[in-house]
């Protein structure tokens, strides 16, 4: 699926910036997306390997809402390294379309700068002390987005993010939710609570060859020595 295949289901604006950022053609995980009903609201769990476009999906879900007008779209993430990896993304690509905001400190404000904001990407920590400041932006969310949401299994963050998760499917019932990960266990048992459509693929940039070290060589089973030799060709 080429980029040029869906120009009527999104705004020209974003056809035009990521034609401009070199994207022409969808990868795999791109166009199962968008057969499962990504450009028309529908709830996704992406469950695809590193490097496969997970991104652009979300990018797809929260640029569509932000220029026709559906509303904000929040992108969640477990670290403020990455909070700050994807803001640095989104606002050198989007930068002249919408606002993006990094929000991931101070817990007890309600943050008021945050409704100037169209992109607000933040930790899941810091929405759910937004949640409880009761920030009136909020009711305007529609695309919530959530990286790395294969950490509802850790003992550490994941009551924090069900929990969140939980109160946002209940304040934003009409706000499309699209999920991402890379690693889930359990993606069918996920999805029906999330209420969402189950997004798979397995196709990845480079092939992924699992070996053994030893005696200073890598010893590599003879079915990923074959897929490496057809990969070179």
């Amino acid at each position: 699926m080429r980029l040029a295949d869906i120009k009527d289901k999104i705004p020209a604006q974003l056809v035009e910036t990521l034609s401009a950022d070199g994207i022409d053609e969808l990868r795999p995980a791109q166009e199962k997306a968008i057969d499962a009903g990504l450009l028309d609201g529908t709830h996704l769990l992406v469950c695809t390997p590193t490097a496969s476009g997970k991104t652009l999906i979300a990018e797809f879900a929260a640029m569509k809402g932000i220029l026709s007008g559906k509303g904000r779209a929040v992108y969640i993430v477990p670290l403020v390294a990455l909070a700050s990896e994807k803001a640095r993304h989104f606002k050198s690509r989007y930068g002249k379309l919408c606002t993006t905001t990094m929000s991931v400190g101070d817990l007890d404000s309600a943050e008021p700068k945050l409704s100037q904001s169209d992109f607000i990407v933040c930790t899941a920590e810091k929405l759910d002390s937004l949640l409880r400041h009761h920030a009136p932006w909020l009711p305007q969310v529609g695309t919530i987005i959530i990286d790395e949401v294969h950490l509802l299994n850790d003992a550490e963050r994941g009551p924090t993010l069900e929990v969140l998760l939980t109160l946002l499917r209940q304040l934003l019932p009409k706000a499309q939710i699209i999920a991402l990960s890379a690693t889930i266990g359990n993606p069918r048992a996920l999805a029906d609570w999330l209420g969402a459509t189950l997004v798979e693929d397995s196709w990845r940039p480079v092939t992924l060859a699992k070996g053994v070290y030893l005696d200073d060589a890598i010893h590599f089973d003879e079915e990923d020595e074959k897929a490496k030799d057809k990969k070179g060709k």
